[in-house]
């Protein structure tokens, strides 16, 4: 057992306008089981690499580990060599016999080493490269967003393996994943860094209670302030008057006062001039203490959806249908029916064909049908493709060549917690995330009938599920969806259609 401290780390990349981290100070345990939550661009993966001395920052990090990073990089070359061949690549010194163990304990088969790596589906290349990583004695693993891509039965097996390591450093923004598989969490809020024992769902009950308090206690300290304000504004009037009375006096106006009094005006005036200093003192401490308020309260901004209202209730029709590329068949004897204002979230392991029936909805000339696949006259469909490689340029290129209003898009970016100097960026240094959200701010702003999400939330962080889910139990859109994030599956369909291999 270890630690990793990290004392005044600061580190700014250099086309950046702001630190993504400043002056921050915590420590962590190797043999905890953490999970690394935070916004986009706050910086997880910056923090990773940190810690594998990619980057020169400011500060210390302490430790006396080794550390891996999943995933390795794999070059094009390298992809075409048989999978064990890789691995005697990427580390040299690997024990066979350990991989063939941990691949055991995620149910692959050891014939898949002696596969070309190219031929792996996501999902065995995932497994592949974990058990590669776990196969090192006395190593911490940085794990990078394992999940993406990932059904829900490779989940369910990736929670169960984790759940019987210890050491390592989770990114992920699949809930059910940290709650299942972490025993702390290490979250990058918006001005601070906080470590906790527990998993997801603790934090965030703690983050909500403390999220209620500050912001009672600010209500409170801003009616203080108020009184203090106007106490102050009084005591200062009566101040200023009782030391313009303190030096003279008019006999004919002011017969009650004679020239004994002075002594007594000068100490009343002294006394109500204290007082007002008093009362401006307690005021700045009450500002002060305000401004330690707020600071990691996560404004979740609403969205707002551009639905069509279509004269035909049922919107997409299918009979025994069948699907594949040429002689090559991928989905057959499939028979749905999508209304509107139905919320179908298409279920099945990868392989199973979801991706081929949403390209067949879309028209794509590439897939044969047969059976009965009909759309209502004059749909509009609003697509997102999982696919992010198209997102490249400058932003106001894009949005040009997408015809769309650009105040509305960049203010749906912002509500999205994308920052202003984001907009000026080339969109290839944006993060996967900042890339996925891109499309869903165009998908937002295309009114349709029907929005067709097409793993819409690999990448895209925690508060940024959360507030899609508010827009779509606000808006209510017919959604064709394809997810394998069970927490948002099972909150936002209505019904489901389930495709088998």
């Amino acid at each position: 057992m270890s630690q990793i401290q990290v004392s005044n780390l600061t580190f700014s990349y250099d086309t950046s306008y702001d630190n993504i981290f400043e002056n921050a100070s915590f420590t962590i345990d190797t043999d905890w089981k953490i999970g690394l939550i935070g916004r986009n661009g706050k910086g997880k993966t910056t923090f990773l690499n940190l810690l594998l001395g990619r980057y020169e920052f400011r500060g210390s990090i302490s430790h006396s580990t080794c550390f891996d990073y999943f995933p390795c990089p794999v070059t094009q070359a390298q992809c075409k060599l048989l999978t064990v061949d890789l691995a005697q690549q990427l580390i040299p010194d690997f024990e066979l016999w350990k991989v063939c163990r941990e691949l055991d304990s995620l149910q692959a088969d050891a014939g898949i080493l002696y596969r070309p790596y190219e031929t792996l589906s996501h999902g065995e290349r995932t497994k592949v490269m974990l058990a590669l990583l776990f196969s090192r004695d006395n190593h911490f693993l940085l794990i990078d967003e394992p999940t993406n891509h990932l059904d829900i039965g490779a989940r369910t097996l990736l929670r169960d393996y984790l759940r019987g390591k210890k050491g390592f450093l989770l990114v992920s923004h699949d809930r059910w994943l940290l709650n299942e598989s972490v025993d702390h969490v290490l979250v990058l809020n918006r001005s601070t860094i906080r470590v906790e024992k527990g998993n997801f769902d603790s934090w965030y009950i703690n983050k909500e209670k403390q999220d209620s308090f500050e912001q009672a206690e600010n209500e409170k300290l801003k009616k203080e302030i108020g009184k203090l304000k106007e106490a102050a504004r009084r005591t200062a009037m009566w101040a200023d008057k009782a030391e313009g009375r303190k030096i003279g006096f008019d006999p004919a106006k002011e017969h009650d006062r004679f020239i004994g009094t002075r002594a007594y005006i000068g100490a009343k005036s002294a006394r109500m001039q204290q007082q007002r200093k008093n009362l401006d003192n307690r005021r700045t401490a009450a500002i002060k203490e305000k401004e330690t308020l707020l600071k990691d309260i996560e404004t979740v901004s609403d969205l707002k959806l551009p639905t069509l209202t279509h004269h035909k209730q049922i919107l997409v029709r299918t009979d025994k249908l069948c699907l594949g590329y040429g002689a090559a068949i991928v989905l057959q004897d499939l028979t749905f029916a999508l209304g509107q204002g139905d919320r179908i979230w298409l279920k099945g392991p990868n392989g199973c064909g979801k991706s081929t029936l949403i390209k067949a909805i879309l028209g794509d000339p590439c897939v044969t049908v047969s059976g009965e696949l009909s759309l209502a006259s004059g749909l509009k469909i609003s697509y997102i493709n999982q696919d992010t490689s198209q997102i490249s340029g400058r932003l106001n290129d894009y949005i040009r060549l997408t015809d769309i209003d650009e105040s509305l898009f960049k203010a749906i970016l912002r509500q999205l917690d994308f920052s202003r100097t984001q907009f000026d960026k080339p969109m290839e240094e944006y993060s996967e995330g900042q890339k996925k959200k891109v499309l869903l701010a165009t998908s937002l702003l295309t009114p349709a009938h029907l929005y067709i999400w097409d793993e819409p939330l690999n990448y895209i962080d925690i508060f940024s599920r959360m507030q899609l889910e508010k827009l779509i139990l606000t808006h209510c859109p017919t959604l064709l969806f394809v997810e394998h994030d069970r927490t948002f599956g099972e909150k936002m369909a209505t019904g489901t259609v389930e495709l088998k291999l």
